[in-house]
Order: structure tokens, then C-alpha cells, then sequence
């Protein structure tokens, strides 16, 4: 019988669709197991995309066949397709398989941050993922990016995304002149939403995450009537003014129908650079009451780190400047509950918000 752990060394050398680290790498193998005759193995995808289990069937069958005369068992699971939520069926990108609205109740908290690292780090785990700016009116995320400066293509009437940091980016401030305002009415912020999401490119994606503008708004009414939302998740800060604005982004993804996948406590305590040491200086847990009426979870609580700072305005955001640091190391568990809480989404039909009642804290 040929041992598990020679198995395992060679489905190590199956490189993931699109990316250059190994199924056994991203631990996407869940069991191996061999007898005289099979070797089973048990492998978990993040993309529901047929073309990619159809691709890594194939590998994994071409390289465990080396071994020997064994029959081969490959049982791979994958996510669901999205369902229906607030857009009543309404579906404007079909190739693209969960949508996550991240807002805020007010500016200032690190919304833009949570989202551009958020998205690096679930490209990181292996996902297909797309970072849409939808800030009209603070559009951040080139220079967050890396990608200031720096022109999308046209085809015809449309825009390719450009790509940074293994995420397809796109955001309003790539397409007007650098520093330029944008003073719009409502109905003009609806149509620029709408027409972004008709005109950009992306390739097939398993998650595409929305940085939208503070508030609850024109903005987030267009893509909640445009595109079934998968998931929510509403970005605070320990402090109370936060806290009592908070309560009306969580109140919004209720009035949407969207479910809400978490809240990211934000500025969650600071990190001395000299000593390692975290200080509680704006507080820390303030939002789990905040996540128990709205029957929800704390999805990350991401302190103050100096690199942060440095990171989003050199372009070269903490999950890639400092990817073994304490607050990357936050951001991939932010992104692994993030993943986790949209499969159950997507298994159980959606989560109903109907019933709870907004509580001011």
C-alpha cells in the first residue's frame, strides 16, 4: 500500500489555477486517504467555477497516476452559486459569484483599509477576487493600490479592470483627472454606479467587494437594486460617535435584505513598534453588543499599526508589506470568517434582518 505521505508530496507540485502556490499550500486538500487498491483524496476549492475543478481533476489525475496502478477517488467540494437577495433577482453580473458591501456609518474609520486589505488577503487564500471603489466622492483606493496614476483600457465602450497586489481593481478615481471633485446630485451618483457596473470587465470572479461611500445613501441603494449583495460588513471604531453611527449601516442592511456577514472593529487597541506591546488607547469589544442585536459577529478587531499607514500611502498595503505581522495575520482571519460566513449564506437561502430593531448605543 503506497504511503499518504508520498501522495501528499506530489499533490503538493499541482499548482492552483491562476496563481503559483500549490493545492497543498492554500490547504485546500482535506483527507488523503489510500488502501491497496484506491487513493481517495478529499479536496475543498474556493471557486465554483467548473472550468477550474475541471482543470485540477485532470492535473491531479495526471500526476497521482505516476505513482502507480491505483484507482483514483477525487471528491471535490466547491461553493454554491449566490442566491437572491436584494435585488430581487436582478442581476447585472452574472460571472461573478459573491458580492460584499463594505460601509460605514461615518468616515474616517478605516473603511477604504479594511477593504483593499481584506481583498488582498482572501486573493492570498486562493479567491478569485475583485475590489470595485465605490467611494465617488473620496475615491482611495489607486493610491492605496499602487495603481495611482495608471490607465485602464478601453475596448468599445468598455474597461478592463486593472490588477494589483492579485485583485482586479477598478474605481472611479482611475477614470477622472487626479484631484478632481466630483459635486453630483443623487441621480447622478445612481447612474455612475450602474454604468460601472455595465461597463468594467472582470474576468469570472469568486468575490467582489464594494468600498462604498460612508452614510447610507444613493450609492448603496443602486447596487443593492442592481446586483444580489451576498453580505454586508460594516466597519466602526471602539468610540461611541462611531458606535451611534454604526447603527444605521447595520440598520440599512436590513432595510435592504441584505445579510449581514460581521462588523470590523477598527483602531481596536495600538501596537508599539518599539516594544510589540498593544495598548487599549480608543478601547477594545465596545461593538459586541452592537453584533448581538444584529445577531451577527465580530469578524476582526484591527489595531493601530504605524505600518498601516505607511503601507496604504506607499501603495504597498500591511498584508503585502508585512504579510507575518500581528494585524496581517488579523486581516487573513477577517478573510477566512468573511469566506466561511458567505458559504453558509449561500447554503442556507439567505439570512432574514427583518426582525431586529436598530438599538442606539
Amino acid at each position: 500500500m503506497i504511503e499518504k505521505k508520498l501522495v501528499e508530496e506530489t499533490l503538493g507540485k499541482v499548482i492552483y489555477p491562476g496563481f503559483m502556490k500549490s493545492i497543498v499550500d492554500f490547504g485546500f486538500i482535506k483527507k488523503v486517504e489510500t488502501t491497496q487498491d484506491i487513493i481517495s483524496v478529499w479536496l475543498d476549492i474556493p471557486s465554483s467555477a467548473k472550468e477550474i475543478e475541471d482543470q485540477l481533476r485532470e492535473e491531479i489525475t495526471k500526476r497521482i497516476s505516476l505513482l502507480g496502478d491505483y484507482r483514483i477517488e477525487l471528491k471535490i467540494t466547491k461553493p454554491k452559486l449566490p442566491r437572491e437577495t436584494s435585488s430581487k433577482g436582478k442581476d447585472v453580473l452574472p460571472g461573478i459569484q459573491n458580492f460584499v458591501m463594505v460601509s460605514s456609518g461615518k468616515g474616517g474609520v478605516g473603511k477604504s483599509t479594511t477593504t483593499v486589505n481584506l481583498a488582498i488577503a482572501l486573493a492570498q487564500q486562493g479567491k478569485r477576487v475583485g475590489l470595485l471603489d465605490a467611494d465617488i466622492y473620496g475615491p482611495n483606493i489607486p493610491r492605496m493600490m499602487g495603481i495611482e496614476g495608471e490607465q485602464p483600457v478601453f475596448l468599445g465602450r468598455n474597461i478592463k479592470p486593472l490588477r494589483a497586489h492579485g485583485v482586479q481593481v477598478m474605481s472611479i478615481g482611475s477614470l477622472i483627472e487626479r484631484g478632481a471633485s466630483l459635486i453630483w446630485k443623487g441621480a447622478m451618483v445612481t447612474q455612475a454606479i450602474e454604468q460601472m457596473l455595465e461597463d468594467i470587465l472582470w474576468d469570472k470572479l469568486d468575490i467582489l467587494l464594494f468600498d462604498m461611500p460612508p452614510g447610507t445613501g444613493d450609492a448603496q441603494l443602486a447596487l443593492a437594486q442592481n446586483l444580489p449583495v451576498t453580505a454586508g460588513v460594516c466597519v466602526t471604531t471602539p468610540q461611541k460617535v462611531a458606535l451611534d453611527d454604526a447603527v444605521r449601516s447595520m440598520d440599512m442592511f436590513t432595510q435592504l435584505h441584505i445579510p449581514i456577514a460581521g462588523i470590523v472593529e477598527n483602531m481596536s487597541g495600538f501596537i508599539c513598534p518599539d516594544s510589540g506591546k498593544e495598548y487599549d488607547i480608543f478601547g477594545k469589544g465596545t461593538t459586541q453588543p452592537l453584533a448581538d442585536v444584529y445577531h451577527t459577529q465580530i469578524i476582526g478587531e484591527i489595531p493601530i499599526e504605524p505600518a498601516i499607514r505607511e503601507g496604504g500611502d506607499s501603495g504597498l498595503p500591511i498584508t503585502v508589506l508585512a504579510p507575518e505581522c500581528e494585524t496581517s495575520k488579523r486581516y487573513q482571519q477577517m478573510a477566512t470568517l468573511l469566506w466561511e460566513k458567505l458559504i453558509q449564506i449561500n447554503e442556507e437561502g439567505g439570512v432574514s434582518n427583518e426582525e431586529i430593531q436598530p438599538t442606539i448605543f
